[in-house]
């Protein structure tokens, strides 16, 4: 590691409920505006921020990579609240209060971290042990290991996990 890491931010974002991927992409955003080069390291149940909205029909998968597909949530406008949830209500709550309140959604926030060349980094060995494949996730996003992650967040001043 170099003596004085340098003026970047890295996050892992592990978890996929609404309310800590909206927290994930403030941070990402506002780290990134205000100059840090950002890397935002999804894995596990984090990388069902990164799904498409539609299905996907993919052939080679078996039994449990299909059951993996149907159980989790499709993308950042299906995720749940963390708290509070009350079969979809919190969510739908949630969403109406940010709206009321000018508070950019989670696809808004999504395409505000592109637009500032926020890096998004899926974990490929969770894809691999989910049954993900790059097709079912959005575009614009970069594939690799934890070493690529632990690379970058040996050049950063902050390195956070949620």
């Amino acid at each position: 590691m170099s003596d004085q890491a340098k003026d970047n931010a890295t996050m892992i974002v592990f978890d996929g409920d609404l309310d800590k991927a909206i927290a994930s992409f403030i941070i990402a955003t506002g780290a990134a505006a205000m100059g840090k080069k950002v890397t935002m390291f999804f894995t596990f149940w984090g990388l069902n921020v990164l799904r498409k909205d539609e299905a996907i029909n993919i052939q080679d998968k078996n039994f449990l990579e299909k059951m993996f597909e149907k159980m989790m949530p499709r993308g950042p406008k299906k995720l749940k609240l963390s708290k509070m949830n009350y079969g979809g209500a919190g969510s739908y709550l949630m969403k109406k209060m940010m709206k009321e309140h000018n508070v950019q959604t989670l696809p808004e926030l999504i395409e505000l971290a592109q637009d500032l060349d926020v890096k998004m980094v899926a974990c490929t060995m969770t894809m691999d042990v989910m049954g993900l494949k790059e097709e079912e996730l959005m575009d614009g996003i970069e594939y690799a290991g934890v070493a690529s992650y632990l690379s970058e967040a040996e050049d950063a001043n902050v390195n956070l996990f949620i």
